[in-house]
């Protein structure tokens, strides 16, 4: 989870696809779910979204969870994400905050956040903190990480392998193999897309 990230390792920054998704922080939390999520990103291949409460929410659990990492390093990982992803930042919803409800009200930032900017897709694990009877009448959906990764792969199988062996070569502490890679993303519960890329492991 110590991740310090650089532009360069991203790859190229092109226009972001049509395809946009609001990341609730349990999917921004776990490094190597964050990093592969933005070496795809900025490929083009879709556009997260998050906003300054997002932020500070999966900055603060892995402070908590990681004594050792200093906040200033992760205040540069938020920085290099927004500077990645042009419009990725949502302000101005808080006044449809109070509007909306969820089973948990400090949920209610997230949902109010994807009304007001117009995303259909909310990013989480955390599918009963978002039920369908609340997201329904507002057009959103809630969707697991692997499940939108495998979505994403069977669009452009080729440009997610790109994107996936960038993120692996990226990766210098330790240096992972193939193997070692799979293994990392299947603990981030991305079973379905790990079992796609082992498919196609001369790719990445």
């Amino acid at each position: 989870m110590n991740w310090r990230p650089r532009l360069r390792n991203w790859g190229w920054v092109t226009d972001v696809a049509n395809l946009t998704v609001l990341c609730d922080a349990c999917v921004l939390y776990p490094a190597p779910l964050r990093d592969l999520l933005m070496h795809l990103a900025v490929m083009g291949l879709f556009r997260p979204q998050w906003t300054p409460t997002i932020h500070e929410e999966w900055i603060r659990n892995v402070l908590i969870n990681r004594p050792d990492l200093k906040p200033e390093q992760l205040q540069r990982t938020r920085a290099l994400m927004e500077a990645s992803v042009p419009d990725g930042l949502i302000t101005g919803y808080e006044q449809l905050i109070e509007t909306v409800a969820l089973p948990d009200p400090d949920d209610r930032h997230v949902l109010a956040a994807a009304i007001f900017s117009g995303v259909n897709t909310i990013l989480t694990f955390n599918f009963k903190d978002f039920p369908e009877t609340s997201l329904k009448p507002y057009g959103i959906e809630a969707l697991h990480p692997d499940n939108f990764l495998i979505s994403l792969f069977e669009t452009t199988p080729t440009q997610v392998c790109i994107a996936v062996k960038r993120h692996r070569l990226s990766l210098k502490n330790p240096p992972k193999g193939v193997e070692d890679y799979l293994s990392t993303m299947n603990a981030q519960r991305l079973t379905q897309f790990v079992s796609q890329l082992q498919k196609f492991t001369e790719w990445i």
